[in-house]
């Protein structure tokens, strides 16, 4: 069902739980939608932040159809879909795909508990 390595997605869970871990990133609420900018204005505040960039290289340099998988798989691990509904999520994803998509991941508060949540509804698990 996964359509990437899902090795790609725990470097990013890896990535996104240290980011978050941080005290000074503070994360207002939960986002609508990967269009709305509101991501690119609460991030702004850690535009110099070594970590908050690795994590937003990493994403930014995955294809399209890879931002499509990640974000489908964040959705599914917050419940918003079940697993039967993954090709259902995938097109989701797809429809609201933009360039922003690490900021729509990266501002989004629990992100790596929901990907870890989708791998694990979809069979796969990271080693930690």
């Amino acid at each position: 069902m996964l359509e990437m390595n899902p090795d790609i997605v725990c470097a990013i869970i890896s990535r996104a739980r240290e980011f978050h871990a941080k005290e000074e990133v503070v994360i207002p609420e939960e986002p609508g939608n990967p269009g709305d900018d509101w991501a690119m204005q609460v991030l702004a505040d850690h535009a110099d932040d070594m970590t908050f960039l690795d994590l937003k290289t990493q994403i930014d340099d995955l294809d399209p159809e890879q931002q499509v998988q990640i974000v489908a798989l964040m959705w599914l691990g917050r419940g918003d879909y079940e697993t039967d509904e993954w090709d259902m999520a995938v097109e989701d994803a797809k429809d609201n795909w933009t360039p922003n998509t690490a900021d729509y991941l990266i501002a989004t508060p629990m992100v790596s508990d929901y990907l870890t949540e989708g791998l694990e509804l979809l069979g796969y698990s990271c080693e930690e």
